[in-house]
């Protein structure tokens, strides 16, 4: 099992951890804004599963009916997310709703506490983790999933805030008041996932500090080329694919041009992760004197 799917599947062993932590604290308590805490990472173990099947599909070689691999599916992964983070706000909003129609003060135990603040540490460590992990291995799901943990992360530690405010003053409608608020921002974190994620569904293009690399690469290696133009990339999961057309002296053998496209490919490959490159050799006549002069 490769690395990538060890951690995938870890994230489902560190929300089973968390649930229970924060179940028992509910259980203790009877915190309409601890039970609204328990819920999200109830949504987390979901959404970890999901990502584990995504990284395990994604990581399947290209096939005959996808010449272009598997690496998208990862992308469908954090819309999942994404979407279980909304029905999970959902929730959230019914238990604060329940809280003020039904205002019956909470039971602040102080096992109950304690073991929610353990649960937010362990979820902290494990979403610092997955993200760093996921940028470096430019995994769309292993990402999604570590920002989904720290905004349980964040919402836990506004909950712990919230109790001991409710301690200090005994203003009980605060219990659900905070459950709301935690809704509020468990739905902007499950929007800013899916709007993300969509992105790479759309064939989004590279960043501009990535193309400006990929321009300045071109030039500089394109030795013997007269211009390079219609540059186009698209990013998919941990493969970033780039085409372009190379313009060429319309006398120069097919063998030189071949050799300058691999050293563009080969520098480009050097400097940019998981690139898979296109080149379209033309003569000189369709040079359109806009796109990249080759030094």
């Amino acid at each position: 099992m490769s690395l990538r799917l060890r951690i995938a599947a870890a994230s489902i062993a560190v929300g089973v951890l968390v649930f229970g932590l924060k179940l028992g604290a509910y259980w203790f308590t009877g915190s309409a804004a601890l039970f609204s805490d328990a819920l999200e990472t109830l949504v987390n173990i979901v959404s970890s599963i999901a990502t584990l099947a995504a990284v395990w599909f994604a990581a399947k070689p290209a096939d005959s009916n996808h010449p272009y691999g598997h690496d998208k599916a990862e992308y469908f992964a954090a819309v999942l997310v994404g979407v279980m983070v909304v029905l999970a706000a959902l929730a959230i909003f019914r238990a604060a709703w329940e809280g003020f129609t039904n205002p019956n003060g909470p039971d602040y135990a102080l096992e109950g506490i304690a073991m929610n603040a353990a649960a937010g540490l362990i979820n902290g460590f494990w979403a610092a983790y997955l993200i760093r992990f996921g940028r470096t291995a430019r995994s769309p799901a292993l990402i999604a999933d570590g920002k989904h943990l720290f905004t349980d992360v964040i919402t836990s530690a506004g909950v712990l805030l919230g109790v001991v405010l409710v301690l200090l003053t005994g203003w009980t409608l605060l219990d659900p008041l905070l459950a709301a608020l935690v809704g509020v921002a468990v739905l902007w974190s499950g929007w800013g996932l899916m709007k993300e994620s969509i992105g790479g569904l759309m064939d989004e293009a590279a960043s501009a500090e990535v193309l400006e690399k990929i321009r300045v690469l071109i030039s500089e290696h394109g030795e013997g080329a007269l211009e390079a133009h219609d540059l186009r990339t698209r990013i998919a999961g941990k493969v970033t694919f780039i085409d372009f057309h190379l313009v060429v002296p319309g006398s120069m053998p097919v063998e030189d041009a071949h050799d300058i496209c691999d050293r563009i490919e080969e520098a480009i490959r050097d400097d940019v992760d998981g690139a898979k490159i296109t080149i379209h050799v033309e003569p000189e006549h369709k040079a359109k004197h806009s796109g990249i002069v080759v030094i």
